[in-house]
């Protein structure tokens, strides 16, 4: 198996659906991305906000899977850095797999996993049909409608495999470059599975 690595790095100062890939980004403890619109102490996502402003911000950074590309491309669409979103895209890495808290080690610099990226609706009207790349019911089949939203009482127990990557917060900052490693340091056990933030 390959070397877990990061493939792109992206970020944007205003709150878009893409953000637009860099040739490197600064990561700050406890605030996220430098210039990124979701960076902060306290939650950004305007949805969240709405909601409770006070609330600690679980979003800081994105984290991507590459594969996600190849899954879009088997449904006609072509997908490139930064469009769904993601601060940092990985390759070599199954982060669904990984549980809370743990600590993903970017050649320096250290994000701690938070939980799932939530898939809504923004997806299909940013390319119509593109949901079903990201979303699938738990019998591997995709789907178009949006999951749950996490505020909703169903949205644990829904039918639906969230595969938009991860959230993470800063624990350590640092410039993160297209190329660098990935170690994975797994917190104590019991393991907790990711679910959405």
């Amino acid at each position: 198996m390959p070397t877990p690595r990061v493939v792109a790095v992206s970020r944007d100062a205003s709150h878009r659906f893409s953000k637009v890939p860099v040739e490197s980004i600064t990561l700050v403890a406890g605030h996220g991305v430098l210039g990124d619109a979701h960076a902060g102490p306290l939650v950004q996502h305007r949805s969240r906000v709405r909601r409770d402003p006070t609330q600690p911000n679980l979003r800081q950074v994105h984290l991507l899977h590459v594969e996600v590309f190849e899954d879009a491309r088997a449904l006609g669409h072509e997908l490139r850095p930064g469009d769904l979103g993601e601060n940092v895209l990985t390759a070599g890495l199954d982060l669904l797999g990984l549980p809370t808290g743990a600590l993903l080690d970017l050649d320096g610099p250290v994000v701690r996993v938070t939980g799932l990226r939530n898939p809504c609706a923004q997806i299909n009207a940013f390319r119509p049909g593109l949901l079903k790349a990201v979303l699938t019911r738990t019998d591997g089949t995709p789907t178009d409608e949006p999951a749950p939203s996490t505020a909703s009482p169903g949205s644990a127990t829904a039918p639906v495999v969230r595969r938009a990557g991860v959230m993470a917060v800063v624990e350590r900052g640092g410039e993160v470059v297209p190329g660098q490693a990935i170690t994975v340091v797994l917190p104590d056990a019991p393991h907790t599975p990711l679910s959405p933030v």
